[in-house]
């Protein structure tokens, strides 16, 4: 280690607090808003916590959509005691993001127009990997005449 570094080490200005940022996120929530009373009361408790950039607030969808440095669950958390009504993650997805809408559990008459929830069921399966199990597409396609692979004591 030369003069050089050593002077560096000593003369380097290092910062006692541990400021780790946080990653800029966007939180999709589902809070019921009855009114403008309901909707003020829901923007001043999210747009309190630190880090918060941006408020959206659409009343007739009862969603709140928070950006900024923040963690989701505090988010959520403080909009619950702040505000005293239900809250939860945005739980839809947009219909035609879908391939099975009208899955079971997926249809809801209560989703905004053009959403559905976000279920298992509403997604086609993962594609099979080589060394995944065998799945219901496996089976059908084990014995085809256009797979190359496909038995051959047929």
């Amino acid at each position: 280690m030369g003069f050089v570094d050593h002077m560096s080490d000593v003369c380097a200005v290092t910062s006692t607090r541990n400021s780790i940022r946080k990653p800029m996120q966007t939180v999709e929530m589902k809070v019921k808003m009855d009114c403008e009373g309901c909707e003020r009361r829901v923007r001043n408790a999210v747009s309190s916590i630190k880090g918060v950039r941006n408020v959206e607030i659409n009343r007739k969808q009862s969603r709140v959509r928070v950006s900024g440095y923040v963690e989701p669950n505090k988010v959520l958390d403080r909009v619950k005691k702040s505000t005293g009504k239900k809250a939860e993650f945005w739980p839809y997805v947009q219909y035609n993001l879908t391939y099975y809408p009208y899955a079971p559990e997926a249809y809801d008459k209560k989703a905004p127009s053009g959403y559905v929830r976000n279920v298992a069921e509403a997604f086609p399966f993962p594609t099979p990997t080589p060394n995944s199990p065998l799945t219901l597409h496996n089976y059908t396609t084990l014995f085809s005449d256009e797979n190359v692979d496909a038995c051959s004591i047929m």
